[in-house]
């Protein structure tokens, strides 16, 4: 991403973001049912500060005109994935051999693989992240969607490891699309001990943070730079992020100032 084509003036002082196609720094917008116009004035004012596109949970599945939807974000360079919330409605099913075909049939690059809805051992969870990653591109995600489920930090960084190993690209601390389970409380304040312990053991560029609510995006730029990776972020919101992320908001306005 050349800065000078969405950068209008200059300032000193700035971060240094990285460049796409980027390892750290990314930004993963969710699609909770865009129309092909809303999806294409997104396109138009947020697809040079996107990475990353999850059509939420299963909302693919009721879609209206989703391949001209997957082909608008393919053409402005945006590689789109459908949410794992659908890989479990499949895996649950026993239609795991359909979702792959699926994934052919659409043209998908990229696959999200999750257990924050159902129950799955996790050395099956491992198979299906390496029988994919031979297909496409997959994200994992870890944490449970029930907010009543408290899992502790080292099998968080365990479930991270194993999936890495078995061929994750990222892995997904889950904190479903609210940012109030997982590595949140439900009042969506952070769990800063697990998130310390987390970062004690998994390199910080190899997660994606789930940070939906803007205090939480505050939060992690402070703790981790810029060049943090988050996601569930709302299409009309990346503009508002990226002014987070380069201290250009009076919530980090000091944090890159020398």
């Amino acid at each position: 991403m050349n800065a000078e084509s969405y950068l209008n003036y200059h300032l000193t002082q700035l971060p240094e973001r990285s460049v796409k196609p980027r390892e750290a720094g990314l930004t993963m917008v969710m699609d909770k049912g865009l129309s092909l116009r809303e999806a294409g004035d997104f396109i138009e004012k947020g697809s040079e500060l996107t990475d990353l596109v999850k059509l939420g949970w299963a909302t693919s599945y009721l879609t209206p005109n989703l391949r001209k939807k997957l082909a608008l974000y393919r053409d402005a360079g945006l590689p789109v994935y459908f949410g794992g919330t659908l890989f479990e409605a499949f895996v649950i099913r026993n239609q795991f051999d359909d979702y792959r075909r699926l994934l052919d049939e659409f043209g998908m690059t990229h696959a999200e693989v999750s257990d924050g809805s159902i129950d799955m051992p996790h050395q099956e969870k491992c198979y299906y992240i390496e029988a994919l990653s031979q297909q496409v591109t997959v994200i994992s995600e870890v944490g449970s969607k029930d907010g009543e489920k408290i899992i502790p930090p080292y099998k968080w960084i365990s479930m991270m490891n194993a999936e890495k190993q078995a061929g994750a690209w990222k892995v997904i601390a889950e904190a479903r699309e609210s940012g109030t389970a997982g590595i949140f409380r439900s009042n969506g304040e952070v769990r800063p001990g697990l998130v310390d312990e987390i970062l004690s053991q998994i390199p910080p560029e190899y997660i994606i943070w789930e940070t939906p609510q803007k205090a939480q995006q505050v939060w992690f730029v402070k703790l981790l730079g810029a060049n943090v990776n988050l996601g569930n972020i709302e299409p009309n919101e990346v503009i508002s992020l990226e002014t987070i992320r380069l201290g250009l908001r009076g919530d980090t306005f000091l944090t890159f100032i020398n």
